[in-house]
């Protein structure tokens, strides 16, 4: 069977027993960098007076995901196998998700671990009461792409969780300081590591703060939603205004998707 094991995202303390257990018993370990993997397991190793040679590894990422799937069968499963990514719990912004669905597809059995998430660990440290949220990941780089994805954050009524690097945190800190100056942005570096740190205030007020700051580590950036204003329109709504036909027409497809002659039709048979 197939199991998915969460890897402490910086405090060793974090992995559970069971999760050793796990990757004790394994025989063969699938992971987004397989130097990553063999340094961790053997601080595990040392920490807990645990045995885990004798593995075998396999490199399994973003780049290679496709190849290695095609090597794959179900008597790859008939051993004890394992996928663990870099940091974190696997598929939630790394590798994974394939390998799920390929044993989805195939009738192979497969498990999850509970574990280390910084999404939602920095959701709980935020101190945000929005109960919905969307999580993106990061975002690119650069161009037109980022700055609509950008643009779609910050017209969105859930709250917006997203990573960003060191080398970019500036960069983002001045584009919602330019788009939404008073938007409240809370912000998560290091978690659970020696150096963890948090931040919470506007956009405007973090980019003037953050030009003294050497800036370092990975982070999490949590944007407030757009704020609405009354409660959304409704069909009843606009059935009950006091308007002609072919306008009320005209809004009431647009709400609904109908098209235009067959909501002006129902109108008049109405009437």
């Amino acid at each position: 069977m197939l199991c998915l094991v969460p890897t402490p995202i910086g405090n060793l303390e974090d992995v559970s027993k069971r999760s050793l257990q796990v990757l004790q018993e394994c025989e063969l370990i699938f992971c987004e960098d397989t130097r990553v993997t063999k340094k961790l397991l053997s601080l595990l190793g040392e920490k807990n007076n645990l045995d885990f040679s004798n593995k075998e590894y396999k490199s399994y990422h973003s780049h290679n995901e496709k190849k290695v799937l095609e090597t794959l069968s179900k008597e790859t499963f008939t051993k004890n196998v394992v996928y663990v990514s870099d940091a974190g719990m696997p598929c939630v912004s790394d590798p994974g998700a394939s390998l799920v669905d390929y044993c989805i597809k195939n009738n192979i059995e497969y498990d999850v671990l509970p574990g280390a998430n910084a999404v939602l660990t920095a959701y709980a440290m935020s101190g945000f009461e929005s109960t919905t949220f969307s999580f993106h990941g990061f975002l690119d780089h650069k161009g037109k792409q980022r700055a609509s994805k950008l643009d779609a954050i910050l017209n969105d009524n859930k709250l917006a969780i997203l990573y960003e690097s060191p080398h970019r945190l500036a960069k983002l800190l001045e584009e919602l300081k330019d788009k939404a100056p008073n938007r409240t942005i809370f912000l998560a570096k290091e978690i659970t590591k020696l150096h963890q740190t948090i931040y919470k205030n506007k956009a405007s007020n973090l980019f003037e703060e953050f030009k003294n700051i050497n800036i370092r580590g990975e982070w999490v950036v949590i944007i407030e939603p757009l704020e609405t204003i009354g409660s959304a329109l409704e069909l009843k709504d606009i059935q009950d205004l006091d308007l002609a036909p072919k306008v009320k027409a005209k809004l009431i497809s647009k709400l609904t998707g109908q098209s235009t002659k067959e909501v002006y039709q129902q109108l008049l048979d109405t009437i």
